[in-house]
């Protein structure tokens, strides 16, 4: 009789878990996220880039591709700069249609290059804008939520970012046997959808939000708020960004150089590479909210993000002891998956914190721009690192540098404060 009952219960008990866990949610971070999934499943060029830089059509070396990957880092580091500056002026939606407009006709732009000058040029130029829209995206999901519910609503945007992810990666890699110039022109167009997708269902509370700031601003001008910090003195959260950005040049290796080694030397498909960025993807989607809903407000929130960076240390330093097979690539991806969700919705409370209504813009800029300036220093470092002295060896630097970042979180743990 107990046994009959058991499953029922447990299954009553987790369907009641989710959704609590997505209960409270206003309707426009659910539109945002649904946008967000509408444009993430076109991500195809991002996991495939190097792939495609170094696949027979093209003929480039990983050094060579490395040095491409350093130019989109460097145009996200300028273009998240900008865009956190054009988000306080001109508010977050009227910058999100730019960027989400420009990115469209940049992807397809960029597939029909095929000369490294202007592979490059064209490269910079596109995640310029690309990265551009994250301070405003950022801006966007904390003006939709609340106090209480904004870790949620970090997650639940991340979790439509991975799912198109998951579901972008999976179609990639089959799309890629075929064509790669066919994943430049499906980012594309997924982009254009997401725009018309948000004039149609966000533009109203986008122009509430822009007369809102205008308000703002003119109270800061009539100095009746006379001390606007600047995210660029705030001592504490520059500390926070130069481990960020440390993790990231480690993490953004699982989509570039990490994609190369499983193919070439582990001798993967890349049907197989596309399930094991699908995999990191989908298991985001399936516990995200489920865990951060669990854990918020149980501990200092740095204290997730060292243990998180921790395990992600741990995914290169496993990967580093030899070669694997399918089975074991599976479980490691899922252990850095676990690592990312235990550090990344953390590090974007953390932010939005620390950050207040008229300057959210620059908080949101110097958060974008440590993982901007981690695509140019991860990949293109690391590419040079393996091409020289080996995968292996590559692996086990980058994993005691991420090691080395989760116990510089975990000793500033209690000094590290949210405001």
């Amino acid at each position: 009789m107990v046994q009959n009952t058991f499953v029922p219960f447990m299954l009553t008990k987790t369907i009641s878990l989710y959704r609590i866990a997505y209960a409270g949610l206003s309707r426009d971070t659910w539109i945002l996220s649904l946008i967000m999934l509408i444009n993430r499943s076109g991500t195809m060029v991002v996991p495939f880039l190097t792939l495609y830089l170094t696949s027979k059509g093209m003929g480039y070396s990983i050094g060579q591709a490395g040095f491409v990957f350093g130019c989109f880092g460097a145009g996200a580091f300028s273009g998240a700069y900008f865009g956190g500056r054009l988000t306080d002026k001109i508010g977050f939606f009227a910058v999100q249609m730019m960027t989400l407009i420009g990115g469209a006709i940049l992807f397809i732009v960029l597939s029909q290059m095929k000369s490294l000058y202007l592979i490059c040029i064209f490269t910079f130029l596109l995640s310029f804008v690309n990265e551009a829209f994250r301070p405003a995206n950022s801006t966007a999901v904390a003006y939709y939520s609340s106090a209480e519910n904004r870790t949620r609503s970090y997650s639940l945007n991340r979790l439509a970012v991975n799912l198109g992810w998951a579901f972008g990666s999976a179609l990639g890699g089959i799309i890629a046997r075929f064509s790669y110039e066919w994943l430049f022109w499906i980012d594309g167009f997924t982009n254009l959808n997401a725009a018309v997708l948000m004039w149609r269902l966000l533009r109203q509370a986008g122009f509430q939000h822009q007369k809102l700031k205008n308000s703002t601003r003119n109270i800061a001008d009539s100095d009746l708020q006379p001390h606007l910090e600047s995210a660029y003195k705030d001592r504490q959260y520059l500390i926070f960004i130069g481990l960020v950005t440390l993790f990231g040049a480690c993490f953004f290796q699982l989509f570039s150089n990490v994609s190369v080694y499983f193919r070439q030397e582990l001798d993967f498909s890349e049907p197989f590479i596309g399930l094991l960025m699908a995999t990191n993807g989908l298991l985001i989607v399936v516990v995200e909210m489920v865990i951060i809903h669990q854990l918020e407000g149980r501990k200092n929130q740095i204290t997730y993000i060292a243990i998180g960076v921790g395990l992600v240390a741990i995914f290169y330093l496993l990967l580093g002891t030899g070669p694997i097979r399918h089975v074991p690539a599976l479980l490691l991806i899922a252990l850095i998956t676990i690592g990312e969700i235990l550090s990344m919705p953390f590090m974007n409370s953390y932010w939005i914190g620390r950050s207040k209504t008229y300057n959210r813009g620059q908080y949101a800029a110097l958060y974008t721009m440590a993982w901007s300036a981690a695509q140019t220093m991860g990949p293109m470092l690391s590419a040079q690192l393996a091409e020289h002295a080996g995968f292996r060896l590559t692996w086990v630097v980058i994993g005691c540098i991420a090691l080395f970042v989760a116990f510089i979180f975990w000793q500033l743990r209690t000094r590290l404060r949210e405001t």
